[in-house]
């Protein structure tokens, strides 16, 4: 299956213009290591990780494991994961979208600030941010290097064949509320927006590394968990998912896949994970399937609207 991603170039889309001019997307980490062998042993994500984050350590000794794990993902997605066809969508500028497909397999060209490159045929199309659905802006608005953007196929197909009212359209997920979804989806934003204001704020931060928020959107191999936050004092992960419309066993078990990956590939020794699932109304399956497990709590939220 196809798959649209967005992918950074650089701080700030620093690369973006070089990008554009030599055809490619890329990234930087790992700069003095050729990853073709690396690449090609890896048979998923997980494998990639598990060989990768021990050497990204040793190079970046300061840096926490959780956040090698996100940037040996986004250079897994960018170098493998991405197949011949897929279509990129990068930011130009802080308004103006880049939008093209990959055309070669992982290349490595060192000593260039993006050394692991895929080959990219950019398309005349540019795209003024501002044309984008409401929903595809808040996808696109995640800070990481590497963002799944393919809940949006139909709208940035449309981009591509020239379609100017692709904005409003998009594929719609399967779920049980498409009214709660849409709420769910401003949601997450302005909770990482405004998490000083609540109640989680008092004991976590959302995951940070170098002023960078890097738990927006977290990259397990099961999912995306949609925030990732930490305990001040560093001895517990928060899993936050929201419920998006999803059936309660769906959700649920989402939230255990994610904290047992949390677990199991990013804690360090001693540090555990608690999980949180936030939805628009009161789930009688939710709660029933949570009254047996003692780290997952259940929070509503009201929305309130006057005019003024």
């Amino acid at each position: 299956m196809k798959k649209y991603v967005q992918v950074r170039l650089g701080r700030a889309n620093v690369y973006a213009e070089e990008a554009l001019k030599d055809g490619y997307v890329g990234v930087g980490w790992f700069g003095n290591l050729d990853l073709s062998e690396k690449l090609q042993a890896a048979e998923t994500f997980r494998h990639f990780n598990r060989v990768m984050i021990p050497i990204y350590l040793e190079s970046n000794p300061n840096t926490k494991k959780v956040a090698a794990g996100l940037f040996c993902g986004f250079t897994y997605t960018v170098c493998k994961d991405l197949q011949i066809g897929d279509i990129v969508l990068s930011p130009r500028s802080a308004s103006l979208y880049l939008i093209g497909r990959v055309t070669s397999d992982y290349e490595y060209f060192p000593g260039t600030h993006t050394p692991h490159r895929r080959r990219v045929e950019w398309l005349e199309t540019r795209i003024e941010k501002e044309t984008f659905s409401k929903p595809l802006r808040n996808s696109l608005g995640s800070i990481g290097t590497v963002s799944d953007v393919s809940t949006h196929a139909l709208e940035i197909e449309r981009f591509l064949s020239g379609t100017t009212n692709a904005a409003s359209s998009g594929i719609e997920p399967e779920v049980e509320s498409v009214n709660s979804f849409a709420l769910e989806s401003h949601l997450e934003n302005f909770l990482i927006e405004n998490w000083s204001s609540t109640d989680f704020a008092k004991r976590y931060d959302i995951y940070q590394e170098g002023g960078e928020i890097l738990g927006k959107q977290y990259r397990t191999d099961t999912g995306r968990i949609d925030i990732l936050a930490i305990s001040k004092d560093g001895q517990e992960f928060l899993v936050i998912e929201l419920k998006k419309g999803k059936s309660a066993d769906g959700v649920v078990g989402q939230v255990q896949r994610y904290m047992g990956d949390v677990l199991e590939e990013i804690a360090e020794e001693g540090q555990t994970v608690r999980g949180v699932i936030i939805a628009l109304e009161d789930d009688l399956g939710v709660k029933r399937a949570l009254s047996v497990t003692s780290n997952i709590d259940f929070y509503r939220y009201r929305v309130d609207f006057k005019l003024i």
